[in-house]
């Protein structure tokens, strides 16, 4: 069965792969190349261990921080003038705190509630 929890796992080891391969078609610097292949295989196995069903709870706060890196990262690393590496720095680091924000229970508990009125 192919639930939202699920779902949720599959879109995050997805925007870790986006991020681990997009050197292959943006421009970017030694720096970018690692810190988007780095932070992208980190992602990407967190989600697979969710899918997995290896993780513990603490996966969702440890995916959220890696997406808040991940969206700094241009700043920190110093390659925020090479754009395509910046976008998907960014693109992928907002879209994966917002995917570990909807996988803690607190929120994911409030999203039931509000269903079953």
């Amino acid at each position: 069965m192919f639930s939202v929890s699920r779902a949720e796992h599959t879109v995050t080891v997805v925007l870790g792969l986006i991020a681990a391969f997009s050197p292959i078609w943006v421009a970017h610097s030694n720096r970018a190349l690692w810190t988007l292949v780095v932070l992208g295989v980190l992602i990407a196995l967190a989600g697979l261990a969710q899918i997995a069903k290896m993780a513990t709870g603490m996966v969702g706060y440890a995916l959220g921080v890696l997406g808040v890196l991940m969206f700094i990262s241009p700043w920190v690393m110093n390659f925020h003038s090479y754009s395509g590496a910046s976008w998907v720095a960014w693109i992928v680091g907002v879209l994966t705190v917002v995917v570990a924000l909807a996988e803690m229970p607190e929120v994911s508990g409030r999203f039931g509630a509000a269903a079953h009125h």
